[in-house]
């Protein structure tokens, strides 16, 4: 059950110009320093996914940075979901999927 004191958890879909662009080392590094947990990865498909978890006004914020994201990426479309945790620590790049 969750309480008032976990923190939010969100997956995020990415879709555009995002892979071969620097998208996931900057959203990781963004993640990073808004002290956030979680994953982000390439997906065969051409789009990139995100598992944040945080405090809800800063996963509102990693999502607003989400739809910018780096310089050389063209973003056409972030969507996201509620997600369930425990999220580890930290905040990894996985694998591609």
């Amino acid at each position: 059950m969750k309480t008032t004191s976990d923190p939010a958890i969100r997956l995020l879909r990415i879709r555009g110009h995002v892979q071969g662009v620097g998208y996931r080392n900057a959203l990781q590094s963004e993640a990073i320093r808004r002290q956030l947990s979680g994953w982000v990865r390439n997906r065969s498909d051409g789009s990139v996914e995100a598992l944040v978890a945080g405090p809800e006004e800063d996963l509102d914020a990693m999502i607003d940075w989400a739809r910018r994201g780096p310089p050389a990426a063209v973003v056409a479309q972030v969507t996201w979901t509620e997600a369930e945790g425990p999220v580890p620590p930290g905040f990894q790049r996985a694998p591609t999927l």
